[in-house]
């Protein structure tokens, strides 16, 4: 059997659940692909710190980049060291080393990839990157070859398993959030640097990838409108649930006649809604094409094996393509322009909560002022707090984002008014 020599690039959580999964289903691989899968050299700074791993025979640690770069024999690069620089540097010089790169980053990919794709093509290599949005999910193979007979017109979806968790704790529980997020970082679901994942970012970059794959465009994080969690109140949460809402942070990348919008932010969806069920630190993304409907993809976004699993599969299939001599054909197509639909433009039922006078009237007044910038509301949920105070909160009709920040302005000048505490988008279809 044909034997294949690959080697690790960064040894963390998600190199050593590749490394613990090429070796737990070691001989199943070898049949499916009719190959063996050799692991000859894995990458790290510091060799001392992984004394206590047994590798197989053949299998050393290196600190010398070039070791792996300039070995003839090593046809797969497995990249997961994280970071951008260097990881891109060490990419490119393998994929112009004629070495086929698998990787896990999506920091990488959100920002370089269609570049790394033609650099791989160019080489005549394979270029995978599977684990780099929603962990052990395999949404981008089935975006390009289950699905590629579709017209793509939405996708939809949790894609951050730190927020997840934050939020469905604190709607199961009715925590604050900064009690959930110091829980979560203890259970090591949230870093202690929570910023990339609590301000939306790591969803961001995830919904740019698939994007770009879903819409022929090349997308990239900067092309993403984020908002993250930060502010969200459990108070709110409670009033989502009165109105028949769970509060979710959601990727949402749509294609329509007036262009492409892409955005990242906490939002209330109906409490049947299947994206609803998914609790805890799961992913799941909700897929509207025009020959299969709709389609949910759901598991593990992150985790050693669930991520290892992803970077497996691109290793397999990286094989399957060395032995049949035909990497490097991955075909790439891009439509030239990319018409980004302003936000503000965006139209979507919204939340408002306000704090107001507890005096006969003022209902009347905020109603009026919603009606002055066109907006309709559905429901209205009134509390009185105490005998000076009381809580205001409304579910609109569909508007612009710009209707709703004119009348925030206007709901300022009023006396009566004494603060907007939250304002939330619903997405309702």
């Amino acid at each position: 059997m044909n034997k294949i020599k690959i080697a690790l690039l960064g040894f963390g959580t998600v190199g050593k659940g590749t490394f613990n999964l090429l070796q737990l289903n070691k001989e199943i691989i070898s049949h499916r692909i009719q190959a063996d899968i050799e692991i000859s050299k894995i990458y790290v700074r510091n060799p001392d710190k992984y004394s206590d791993v047994t590798l197989p025979k053949g299998t050393t640690f290196t600190t010398d980049i070039n070791d792996v770069l300039k070995d003839p024999e090593i046809s797969i690069v497995i990249e997961l060291m994280g970071g951008t620089k260097f990881a891109r540097e060490c990419i490119e010089s393998a994929l112009s080393a004629g070495k086929n790169v698998v990787t896990a980053n999506k920091d990488l990919i959100a920002e370089a990839g269609p570049s790394l794709l033609m650099l791989a093509n160019k080489n005549g290599v394979d270029f995978k990157y599977e684990a780099s949005v929603l962990g052990g999910i395999p949404i981008i193979r089935a975006l390009q070859e289950s699905l590629g007979g579709n017209q793509i017109t939405e996708l939809v979806g949790i894609m951050n398993g730190t927020t997840n968790y934050i939020l469905s704790k604190m709607t199961e529980d009715g925590l604050g959030y900064a009690e959930v997020l110091k829980e979560a970082q203890a259970l090591g679901y949230a870093e202690a640097d929570p910023t990339s994942d609590v301000e939306g970012y790591d969803a961001a970059r995830k919904l740019a990838i698939l994007a770009s794959i879903a819409f022929n465009r090349r997308i990239f994080f900067d092309d993403v409108h984020c908002e993250g969690i930060t502010q969200i109140d459990k108070t709110d949460i409670e009033y989502g649930k009165d109105f028949g809402y769970t509060i979710k942070l959601l990727g949402i990348a749509k294609e329509t006649k007036k262009g492409l919008s892409l955005n990242v932010y906490p939002a209330f969806i109906p409490q049947d809604h299947p994206l609803a069920s998914v609790r805890g630190a799961y992913n799941a993304i909700y897929v509207k094409g025009n020959g299969i409907d709709d389609a949910m993809f759901y598991g593990r976004g992150a985790g050693d094996l669930p991520t290892g699993s992803a970077v497996v599969s691109d290793i397999m299939e990286v094989a399957k393509n060395l032995n049949n001599e035909n990497t490097g054909n991955a075909t790439h197509f891009y439509y030239p322009e990319k018409q980004i639909y302003a936000t503000g433009k965006i139209e979507s039922s919204y939340y408002l909560r306000l704090c107001v006078d507890n005096k006969v009237g003022v209902l009347a007044k905020v109603a009026n002022k919603l009606a002055e910038q066109r907006i309709s509301v559905q429901s209205v949920i009134q509390r009185h707090d105490n005998q000076d105070m009381a809580t205001i909160a409304i579910v609109t009709a569909a508007c612009p984002g710009s209707y709703v920040k004119n009348v925030l302005d206007e709901l300022n000048t009023l006396r009566s008014v004494r603060n907007v505490e939250s304002v939330l988008r619903i997405m309702n279809d």
